[in-house]
């Protein structure tokens, strides 16, 4: 609130507003007073001429009573009276009497108002009761009331201009000055110097005084700080100069970094194809090589072989991973989980390393983990093979357990817990601490002794705690360690169903490994049986339907196989031995009432095959009450690429018995045969001329309801990581690439049509002679043998598709590098990519494949060094198949006659 407010709110407003009330209170009290007075009057006059009235009435003198009546009506503020007899009715009435609320019939006397009405009643004396009424005009008294008013606010009027004078000449008093004193004030705040305030009414004197003293003094400060400010301005300057210097050489430093990282991050990205690719060579013609006839010595030196293959893919795999986990770039996959068949696969690919040491692998998953999940698989195999693998390696006898079991259950999602527990070395507290860090041993001579980098179990914490989990270890030294993790999953809560139905089958189980003997006994409990330990008596319909025993690993002496043989002749049931040992060193003991010789761990699925196979039909689980599974219908499957080679080498890789396979050029005949009938799964070639194969499978989708929910595969010779998130969120189920591997095609066919859907198997041909040359050869049948699954013929077939095709490849290449087109370069050289992966042209093959990376990665400018070394090689392959053509031996004709009848069958 301001001065000017404040002053005259105290000079004039206050002042105004007790004179009003004070002149208020005055008038109404006067008011009162006048009132008060009238009333005494009436009341005076009526009782001075009540008994009058009263005699004259009596006696019946009507002159004598309108004489004493008359008397009454003088009086001004009397309008009318009247008498009133003691039944209400009018004796006399001198001028008109108003209507006003009859008052009571006492023998007291009543003075009634309504406004300016008022109504006298007071009673006569006498021998019959009668009553004056007297009609009251009282309007004078508000009229006078009025007029005092009117005086007051002439009075309130004048003193409020006064009270306004005196105000105006005290605010213009104190204005001037404080104006003064403001203006100063704001330029001091500004950073000025105002000139001194001129003397003041004594009432602001000091003010006055006190805004001049901080002027100077404000003055005074500023001086010092212009000279402070100019001595640390010098000194920050030589500062910011130092400061210039050490950020240059910070950003050069950081730019340095950034592009030390990106090379690192490209290198290991070509690292990840250009090391993965000759060493899949390596890998493939090792397992070639052991096909073949070797001496022990050859043998030996070939196992030395494949295990440093195994570990150089591990040690590459795992610095990828720890590179990508570093950087951020690791996604994380959301695909089924089937947690049973995740264990058997881990501990069937430890199982050689545990026959060495005769350990006992055992996977135990839990009847409350469901069956539908939804994870990353992929990830949680690597989590596992790299503990699994750990415990085998720091084990040398005893056991390795897998436990899974479910932590936590909430809706549409479940926290499984899982272990591994081994009994081998152990870890100290101390070595606990720092056995997830990177490049971290528990010993430094384990690196010698076991192998290894230090990053598999640095690369299992970031994937668990990637996928919401947390990992830990307890382990005493000397007596083992388990390793547990925590695996957050979507799914449902819904416990596994049994594979079986034993429905009572009595089953003999012989194993001395407690933990898996335990499991054997629970798992036939759960399917229904009777499992049993000791021996049975020979009683009638006593004996077991089933015998399940465990066989020393140890080659058994004669004495022993003979002690067996002679039991399984007089057992009178199926057996199922199990040894833990590799299948190359099973006992050979006959079955003579069927049965089974199967190699430990043994897997679940393993299991129920042969415990269907040899309890008969009837333990099949019925789909339904009372019905029996309906025999499968034939599997329809539809392949669409654009080379001719592609379709059929896909043909002949997936056709067999109960499996059906059409073939489309493009994206628009493929269109058109699904118009007309629906398949089970498709495999799609991405680039195609036209309707690509995204476009295809997003009309595909749109046909109708069918075909949004059939599995479409996308097949390709070169795909990112960027890509296969690209690609699945098109609209594709799964990423196949090329060359297609039976494995990956087993699995994927499994994953989305059923078990027992496996292509055909390799043909075992023995690879070509060896080599003495360093460079990949121009042509290598034996790896095109295998590429066309194991037909020779097919791959010669093949190889003779990828030569005619060649002179087309090389002019769309040219065309597209004089043009400067990319996109046209990139379908090229990945159309020929495609069509080398079938093929045996390895040179041709790597050198379009690297091609094809570096074009995706760096752009044409790094393709360029590479295209002399590309068409030198589709130079000496046309070379090859003009020899092959000039010089045709018989075994060549033979071969092509072969697949020629092939491909026509």
């Amino acid at each position: 609130m301001s001065l000017k407010i404040r002053l005259m709110l105290t000079i004039l407003v206050l002042p105004l507003l007790l004179l009003a009330g004070t002149l208020v209170a005055s008038l109404a009290q006067q008011k009162a007073t006048h009132e008060a007075l009238l009333r005494e009057r009436l009341t005076d006059a009526a009782a001075l001429l009540a008994p009058p009235l009263g005699e004259a009435l009596q006696a019946g003198d009507v002159a004598h009573l309108e004489d004493v009546a008359t008397r009454l009506l003088r009086l001004d503020e009397v309008h009318a009276l009247g008498l009133l007899d003691d039944r209400g009715e009018t004796r006399l009435e001198l001028g008109h009497l108003r209507a006003l609320p009859p008052a009571p019939r006492d023998a007291a006397t009543h003075l009634e108002s309504d406004g300016t009405r008022w109504r006298l009643q007071t009673p006569l004396p006498g021998d019959q009761p009668a009553w004056l009424v007297l009609d009251v005009d009282a309007g004078s008294l508000l009229l006078a009331h009025y007029r005092r008013m009117g005086i007051a606010g002439v009075l309130l009027t004048v003193a409020g201009f006064g009270l306004l004078l005196v105000a105006s000449a005290t605010l213009r008093r104190l204005r001037r000055p404080l104006a003064d004193a403001d203006t100063a004030l704001g330029r001091l705040a500004r950073g000025g110097t105002p000139a001194p305030l001129p003397p003041s009414p004594p009432e602001l004197a000091g003010l006055t005084e006190r805004v001049n003293a901080v002027a100077n003094h404000l003055a005074q400060v500023r001086i010092e700080m212009q000279r402070q400010v100019e001595q640390a301005t010098a000194e920050l300057q030589e500062s910011m100069e130092t400061i210039e210097v050490q950020n240059i050489d910070l950003d050069m430093a950081h730019r340095r970094a950034v592009e030390a990282n990106r090379v690192k991050s490209e290198f290991l990205a070509n690292m990840s194809h250009e090391i993965r690719t000759p060493l899949n060579g390596i890998v493939g013609f090792c397992r070639l090589l052991g096909r073949s006839s070797l001496d022990p010595r050859q043998r030996e030196w070939l196992d030395h072989v494949q295990r440093a293959c195994n570990n150089l893919l591990m040690l590459v795999n795992d610095v990828l991973d720890f590179s990508k986990l570093e950087a951020g770039r690791l996604e994380l996959e959301q695909r089924p989980v089937d947690m049973v068949a995740l264990v058997d696969e881990v501990l069937g690919l430890q199982a050689p390393q545990a026959h060495q040491k005769e350990l006992q692998l055992l996977g135990l998953v839990y009847d409350d983990v469901p069956a539908s999940l939804t994870g990353d698989p992929l990830r949680i195999r690597q989590i596992l093979t790299n503990l699994v693998n750990n415990a085998v390696k720091f084990t040398e006898h005893g056991e390795v357990i897998v436990r899974v079991m479910v932590d936590q259950a909430e809706p549409g999602r479940v926290t499984l817990r899982v272990s591994v527990t081994d009994t081998g070395i152990g870890l100290s507290p101390e070595r606990q601490r720092r056995l997830f860090h990177a490049f971290q041993q528990a010993e430094p001579s384990h690196s010698r002794e076991f192998g290894g980098t230090g990053l598999g179990l640095t690369i299992c914490r970031q994937l668990v705690e990637q996928m919401g989990g947390k990992i830990g270890v307890e382990s005493t030294p000397g007596s083992g360690s388990s390793f547990a993790f925590t695996l957050p999953l979507e799914g449902s809560e819904e416990e596994r169903r049994p594979e079986l139905s034993l429905a009572g089958e009595r089953v003999l189980i012989e194993e001395p490994h407690p933990a898996t003997h335990r499991a054997m006994r629970h798992l036939f409990g759960r399917w229904g049986a009777q499992p049993v330990d000791g021996p049975l008596d020979n009683a009638p319909g006593r004996g077991p339907a089933l015998l399940v025993a465990s066989l020393p690993a140890a080659p058994l002496a004669p004495a022993e196989m003979q002690a067996w043989q002679q039991r399984l002749d007089d057992l009178g049931c199926p057996a199922l031995l199990l040894v833990n040992a590799s299948p190359l060193d099973l006992p050979s003991l006959s079955l003579p009432h069927g049965g089974e010789i199967l190699s430990k761990p043994l897997s679940r699925t393993t299991l129920v095959q042969a415990v269907r196979q040899w309890l008969g039909p009837a333990t099949l689980i019925p789909t339904s009450e009372g019905t029996e599974p309906a025999a499968p219908s034939p599997v329809k499957l539809l392949a669409v690429d654009d080379t001719e080679s592609n379709r059929l080498l896909l043909r002949e890789l997936i056709r067999r018995p109960g499996i059906e396979v059409d073939l489309a050029a493009s994206g628009e005949e493929a269109l058109g045969i699904a118009r007309g009938q629906h398949y089970d799964l498709v495999l799609m070639d991405i680039r195609m001329p036209g309707m690509d194969g995204i476009e295809t499978t997003r009309a595909l989708r749109r046909l109708d309801d069918t075909w949004a929910r059939t599995p479409i595969v996308a097949v390709t010779a070169h795909v990112l990581e960027e890509e296969r998130r690209r690609l699945r969120a098109s609209g594709l189920d799964e990423v196949l690439v090329k060359p297609v591997d039976g494995d990956d095609l087993a699995t994927l066919l499994a994953h989305h049509l059923g078990p027992g859907l496996l292509p055909p198997p390799d043909g075992g041909e023995a690879p070509d002679e060896a080599r003495e040359e360093d460079e990949l050869p121009t042509v290598d049948m034996a790896l095109g043998t295998r590429l066309a699954g194991g037909r020779e013929g097919l791959a010669r077939e093949l190889l003779t598709r990828l030569t005619a095709s060649l002179p087309e490849s090389e002019a769309a290449i040219r065309a597209a590098l004089e043009a400067r087109e990319d996109t046209a370069l990139l379908d090229a050289i990945h159309a020929l990519n495609g069509a080398c992966r079938y093929c045996g042209a390895p040179r041709l093959g790597l050198i379009a494949e690297t091609l094809e990376t570096r074009l995706r990665s760096r752009g044409r400018q790094a393709v360029l060094p590479l295209l002399d070394d590309l068409f030198a090689a589709m130079a000496a392959l046309r070379d090859w198949a003009t020899q092959e053509e000039t010089q045709p031996s018989s075994t060549t004709k033979a071969i092509a006659s072969a697949s020629s009848s092939e491909i026509d069958r």
